[in-house]
């Protein structure tokens, strides 16, 4: 147990810690009573976060900076474009599939819709990822190189791109992912192929860590998928709690494709933590439940992009109530919404449809740009579309620019995305995200750094 008055000093000296993390107001949370089941002896009080400010947060919608039709391209290419995609529908992250896919198939519209990439519509081939314990990403991956694939969008899972990453690199086409956080891709060997609209794990751990800390937490345990992403994103969450001056008490892993949890639940309890960061993805649903119902209270659970989901059919009302979860990118605005559910009606969360979409509308401007549909080609202007030239935020606007003969600085769904030379996001945005007592989760706040 703490004193809750030591959240003030935390907060400062997050403020203090000049990681180039700004808070941006957002959306307002919903209601933070606490609700558990059990014995609440096991383990301290919720922490006390601070307040939603108000505001627009980033990422508001944009206008398009040009009007009218769109000239044609001024080259045609042999073949048209094809992307690929390499999304879960199946396994642990396929909750992430149907957002994903549908951000993808709205930028294929509306790219189509203005007139396709150099004389011709874009194709588009869709193919599941699976899981790590699957060999599906391998499938098909080997099919849609055989389909004559530029570029391929995926995987979301880190794990599941590190089977398939020299594989698609090696055959000279694009890996684009929506959602790949894994530091271990800054470096990666790829042939300046590999790209991603997600920023890295240092930038999510940092704000995560600092968050939880300005929350007045001040000791921490951790429960942790053991693969890339999992223990990725473990010590860079881990790095910035203790730079605030935190402790981490309890850190339990467990595999892909375990069932049994308890073990790491009642170690981490065993240390009586004031917060707890559970780092996964969909085994949240057997993992939260043995936690509440060991007198963890809702407001002490701090979740991950993997795993901050919907759970109004799974859980009992008000199992989730306050707890919070990051997502990196910005929060998907109204009208955003309106077209992908335009596009599938069925969606209940949005995570990382923006950056799918930027994906597949970076690829199209690089395509044109280069006038080529060869990955090695096209891999060779996505650096350039996206920064140091006239701003525009959607196709028919930038490629318009493209065709006039001028730099474009694409600025997207998910933020200001401006690659690195490693294909990697120099800046973004991480959103943070507040339970409702209905188990779903709404926008607190945003925040931007740079990495």
């Amino acid at each position: 147990m703490f004193d809750l008055s030591h959240a003030a000093p935390r907060a400062a000296k997050l403020t203090a810690l000049g990681i180039g993390v700004a808070l941006l107001a957002t959306a307002c949370g919903g209601s933070s009573t606490p609700s558990s089941t059990g014995s609440s002896s096991a383990a301290p009080a919720g922490v006390s976060c601070p307040a939603p400010s108000a505001g627009a947060g980033a990422g508001a919608s944009q206008t398009a900076t040009t009007t009218g039709p769109v000239p044609p391209s001024t080259t045609t290419s042999a073949a048209p474009l094809k992307i690929g995609s390499l999304l879960p529908t199946t396994g642990s992250l396929a909750f992430l599939g149907p957002p994903e896919i549908a951000g993808v198939n709205l930028a294929i519209k509306q790219i189509n819709d203005a007139g396709g990439v150099l004389g011709h519509p874009v194709e588009v081939i869709h193919r599941d990822s699976g899981d790590t314990k699957t060999d599906i990403a391998t499938q098909s991956t080997t099919a849609l190189l055989g389909q004559g694939v530029s570029a391929i969008v995926g995987a979301a899972s880190s794990g599941v791109s590190k089977t398939v990453i020299n594989q698609i690199t090696g055959a000279g086409v694009i890996q684009f992912s929506p959602a790949n956080t894994s530091p271990d891709f800054s470096t990666w060997d790829d042939k300046g192929l590999y790209w991603r609209t997600a920023p890295s794990d240092v930038l999510q751990g940092k704000v995560l860590g600092n968050y939880m800390a300005s929350c007045g937490a001040q000791t921490l345990g951790m429960i942790v998928l053991n693969d890339a992403y999992g223990t990725g994103l473990q010590k860079n969450v881990k790095s910035a709690f203790e730079a605030a001056g935190g402790k981490v008490v309890a850190e339990e892993l467990f595999n892909e494709g375990d069932s049994q949890f308890s073990s790491q639940v009642d170690k981490v309890i065993a240390a009586k933590p004031d917060a707890i960061a559970l780092i996964s993805f969909d085994q949240a649903k057997s993992i939260v439940p043995l936690l509440t119902g060991k007198g963890v209270k809702p407001t002490q659970l701090f979740m991950v992009d993997g795993n901050t989901s919907d759970y109004s059919k799974d859980f009992k009302p008000g199992t989730m109530t306050g707890a919070q979860g990051t997502i990196p990118g910005t929060f998907a605005k109204d009208d955003f919404k309106k077209q992908l559910l335009a596009i599938d009606p069925s969606l209940k969360d949005y995570s990382y449809a923006g950056e799918s979409w930027d994906a597949v509308n970076l690829i199209a401007l690089a395509t044109e740009e280069a006038k080529s549909t060869k990955g090695v080609d096209i891999a060779k202007h996505l650096q350039d579309v996206s920064k140091d030239g006239v701003k525009c935020y959607d196709f028919p606007s930038c490629v318009t620019l493209l065709r006039q003969g001028k730099d474009i600085d694409y600025d997207g769904k998910s933020g200001p995305v401006t690659f690195a030379a490693n294909g990697d996001p120099t800046e973004a945005y991480i959103g943070i995200y507040k339970y409702q007592d209905d188990n779903t989760y709404k926008p607190v706040r945003e925040e931007f750094g740079k990495l």
